[in-house]
């Protein structure tokens, strides 16, 4: 069974770094050792979209991911903190997240499936 995720975050309103923020997210411009580091976390599939400066993250995780797992895993790889502080930089929370807050969990309000 997989598991839909989405997640949504700001960037800093400025044309010039988002362009950078979209360079380090083409292929070949990730560090491996995250992407190999997502994959190794049961994280199937994992897309960005942008609207603007507004970023939503639609994740596809299997049975064997556990986002407490993925954190602990995350702060122990130092590829992936070094990769999250770099994009720091780029980001700002979205209003609900409050200050600290990066990806923040979105609420799936409806779904065609459920309606006749």
């Amino acid at each position: 069974m997989t598991t839909r995720i989405c997640l949504a975050l700001d960037l800093v309103d400025d044309a010039p770094l988002i362009a950078e923020y979209e360079h380090w997210h083409r292929v070949g411009n990730t560090d491996p050792a995250v992407t190999r580091s997502i994959r190794d976390a049961g994280i199937e599939d994992m897309q960005i979209w942008r609207a603007g400066n507004r970023l939503f993250m639609i994740i596809e995780a299997g049975e064997r991911y556990s986002g407490e797992a993925k954190a602990a895993a995350d702060a122990a790889n130092p590829a992936v903190v070094a990769w999250v502080e770099k994009m720091l930089r780029f980001q700002q929370p979205i209003p609900v997240a409050g200050p600290d807050g990066t990806w923040y969990p979105m609420d799936r309000i409806f779904a065609l499936g459920e309606h006749d």
